[in-house]
């Protein structure tokens, strides 16, 4: 089924306009998306499984903004630096996305657009939350337009996320939803306690992602209203739970540059587990569950 962000794309992202020369996504047999694309490199992850790039706009596809890149072979990025100016094919499918083809141009082929956004002031490492800690009380709304807060859920685990539902990137926010999905099939499936975890997943686009378009997504995911939750809520609350999990949030060109992370939090309110990025899978999630929350 087609992801339900591409049905945004056109309100968010920058179109291929048809002028000569404007690169465009090849089609494959396989279903394959091709562009080709441009940027300067920003940083790699320790394992060098990911390259951050600041790119220029995609046609087609997506703004001009800074995000971390898969690579299926760390070789492919062996020798690069940090400031080196790159081209590059990202490749996306319904599932996945990574880039090849990695070559150093000069730097004057770049083309970025003025900064305009102001960075994301910088978290205190105090306030971070951790294992262990009690999960901080907040004020949400969800898909049909009733309050959410952490009393929603007393006396039930429950498994929280992060995304916007414009996300276009297939490992990124769309992967988290499709876990989710997996995970409520799980505890559908599931006795004592799994039965009894619930699932919530907050936007960090609440400007964007009303109540209305909420409960589209959510029925598009075919989520269960008594195990799996959509939330948005004033900026201000939404900011304060995205500083308290460390999740980088930045709006860049009509899109979002931002990270990923999980948790479970145990039927006392006390976070079990954080599973930064999108590595994490639905049965490490439900090994979680059963372990702390007999």
């Amino acid at each position: 089924m087609e992801n339900f962000a591409t049905r945004y794309l056109a309100s968010v992202l920058v179109l291929c306009s048809g002028l000569a020369g404007c690169d465009r996504a090849e089609q494959s047999d396989a279903g394959a998306r091709h562009y080709e694309a441009r940027g300067i490199v920003r940083g790699f992850a320790p394992d060098r499984s990911t390259i951050d790039v600041e790119h220029e706009e995609i046609p087609g596809f997506m703004p001009s903004m800074t995000m971390p890149f898969s690579v299926k072979d760390s070789k492919q990025i062996a020798g690069f630096n940090i400031g080196d100016a790159i081209s590059f094919r990202l490749t996306v499918t319904e599932r996945d996305s990574w880039i090849d083809q990695i070559k150093n141009i000069s730097v004057d082929k770049v083309r970025l657009p003025a900064a305009t956004a102001t960075p994301s002031p910088v978290v205190n490492a105090s306030v971070r939350l951790r294992e262990g800690d009690v999960m901080p009380p907040f004020e949400l709304t969800d898909q049909d337009g009733h309050n959410i807060n952490l009393r929603s859920f007393r006396g039930h685990p429950f498994v929280l996320t992060f995304i916007f539902t414009r996300c276009p990137i297939p490992n990124f926010c769309p992967l988290m939803s499709k876990n989710f999905a997996a995970l409520q099939v799980a505890l559908e499936a599931g006795s004592a306690p799994l039965a009894q975890t619930r699932l919530l997943t907050i936007s960090f686009d609440p400007e964007f992602d009303s109540p209305q378009v909420l409960k589209a997504y959510a029925e598009h995911e075919h989520a269960d209203p008594r195990i799996w939750a959509f939330a948005t809520g004033d900026k201000s609350e939404i900011e304060d739970l995205t500083h308290e999990f460390s999740v980088y949030v930045q709006a860049e060109g009509g899109a979002i540059s931002h990270g990923l992370a999980t948790a479970l939090v145990d039927r006392n309110g006390k976070i079990i587990k954080i599973w930064r990025g999108n590595s994490w899978t639905p049965g490490e999630v439900v090994r979680e569950v059963e372990a702390h929350n007999d």
